[in-house]
């Protein structure tokens, strides 16, 4: 991760942090069983996007549930056998925080 990708992301808004999650969970879910090298991408930009969001104090109150939302994502990706997860179901919970940063 490097510090400029750190630095332009402390700039965007909570909604917009997780709009553009919503994008790679997208993208995830478009190449999951397409494509492994595109989902395996995907499904690391998205963690490591979450990571960021995770460590950026203005959230602190939110930290339990951007936990639960990459275990989510997590059991999605693996399969949904420990909750019934599915990308398309992620994808839909981030994608709100998308349409919400734009309006």
């Amino acid at each position: 991760m490097t510090n400029n990708l750190k630095d332009t992301w402390s700039r965007f808004t909570l909604m917009e942090q997780l709009g553009n999650i919503a994008s790679e969970v997208g993208r995830a879910a478009k190449w999951h069983d397409k494509d492994v090298q595109r989902f395996d991408t995907a499904v690391e930009q998205a963690l490591v996007l979450i990571d960021l969001t995770q460590r950026d104090p203005r959230w602190k109150g939110r930290l339990r549930e951007l936990a639960i939302a990459k275990e989510a994502f997590a059991d999605a990706v693996l399969g949904g056998e420990e909750y019934g997860s599915t990308l398309p179901d992620i994808e839909r919970y981030f994608m709100q925080y998308a349409l919400a940063a734009r309006s």
